[in-house]
């Protein structure tokens, strides 16, 4: 039996992973984890700055209690780039983001790449890795796609 080619390259496919950007994003925020969990690879794995290695349970219990409004006040996407050979896919893009504590504001930024893997007629994040951005290589702000205040979406400008 032959399989159908998929394009894989389509304006419908990178349409259904910037959704699936903005979904993962939006579980974060929403502390969402049936949502996140559904979009996630039974073999995922989680990197985090430091080198630190979490299987999927250990993240997911993480995700439950993640994101405070309270603290993490400013929460944006930008600098968005998606990836795709053959059945893998890059998510990239950078957050922005302001913590408050104890009267004080500290705004910083992190990349991530998301991989995920088409598979059984579905993309699935496989792994999820974080990097530090140093200041002088944070993009800029003509390139955020999504903004999120105290955890409330914000609407698009145009």
């Amino acid at each position: 039996m032959q399989h159908a080619l998929r394009d894989h390259q389509s304006a419908a496919t990178m349409d259904q992973l910037r959704a699936l950007n903005a979904r993962f994003i939006h579980n974060f925020v929403t502390c969402d984890v049936p949502s996140h969990d559904a979009i996630l690879h039974p073999c995922f794995i989680n990197i985090w700055p430091t080198g630190q290695r979490w299987d999927r349970a250990t993240y997911l219990k993480y995700w439950a209690t993640a994101f405070d409004p309270k603290v993490i006040v400013y929460w944006d996407v930008r600098d968005e780039l998606i990836t795709v050979i053959g059945d893998v896919a890059l998510v990239r893009s950078t957050n922005k983001h302001t913590r408050r504590r104890d009267g004080n504001e500290v705004t910083g930024m992190t990349t991530y790449t998301d991989t995920y893997l088409f598979e059984n007629g579905a993309w699935k994040c496989i792994q999820a890795q974080l990097t530090a951005v140093a200041p002088e290589h944070y993009p800029a702000d003509d390139t955020i796609v999504s903004v999120y205040i105290e955890g409330k979406l914000q609407p698009r400008v145009s």
